[in-house]
């Protein structure tokens, strides 16, 4: 059964239209990557995903007991954002903000699961480090914790390891595809249609039209003979 459906969608802004009638279902346990060109409509397409944007036209479905508050969203980072002078712990624990409702504090519970989320990623030894010291890679696990910390059902990234060296870019496309492993539905933004193909179950590629579909289909498709190495066109 579904647990996010996009129905019709067409996405733009002002007169200019970037996806155009857009449909698809993800599941609950799938990895879903939304590759394709600079200026397609991937991050338009995650921000109304998340329910931050209206679409032109089309619907953003949620189903199986799940709601924009239960979707961990991990964005681009800033320069600003970058230089954010919270401890590590501090940054965590803000992942727990959809679980206040009408308090305002945070209980032993949410405590509790920021540092087991920092342990989760392997950043407990870093809780009172200030977020701006660190390396962009233990950053991005940083906000990959704050993101658990918001559910245990769907986690959004948008360009997870931009700018992170070879290495670190590994191990954080690993530990994602460990999460997912563990049940957490993945929806990811990803220049890097190589690596897409390597952990994905789904692929989502918008450009001049669209495909959507397992990755297995996606190598077979047009857009996968094109766009991967060894196709018609590198």
């Amino acid at each position: 059964m579904a647990i996010l459906s996009c129905k019709n969608l067409t996405l733009g802004y002002e007169n200019t239209v970037l996806v155009r009638d857009l449909s698809f279902d993800v599941k609950r346990g799938e990895y879903l990557c939304i590759v394709g060109e600079n200026g397609a409509g991937k991050s338009t397409l995650m921000k109304t995903i998340l329910k931050l944007r209206a679409p032109m036209s089309g619907s953003v479905i949620y189903e199986d007991g799940l709601d924009s508050t239960g979707i961990g969203y991990l964005p681009q980072q800033t320069v600003v954002q970058k230089d954010f002078p919270a401890s590590v712990y501090e940054v965590v624990l803000s992942g727990c903000q959809s679980r206040l409702g009408k308090r305002f504090f945070y209980n032993k519970e949410d405590k509790e699961l920021a540092l087991s989320n920092m342990r989760r990623l392997g950043i407990e030894e870093l809780s009172g480090r200030c977020y701006r010291e660190l390396s962009g890679g233990q950053q991005q696990r940083v906000l990959l914790a704050r993101a658990l910390c918001a559910t245990e059902t769907m986690i959004l990234l948008d360009e997870p390891v931009s700018g992170l060296d070879p290495k670190v870019t590994l191990e954080m496309y690993e530990l994602i595809a460990k999460l997912n492993h563990e049940g957490i539905t993945v929806i990811m933004i990803s220049h890097d249609i190589v690596s897409a193909v390597r952990y994905a179950s789904h692929i989502l590629h918008l450009g001049s039209g669209f495909f959507y579909g397992t990755t297995e289909d996606y190598l077979k498709s047009d857009e996968g003979k094109i766009y991967m190495p060894g196709g018609d066109e590198k």
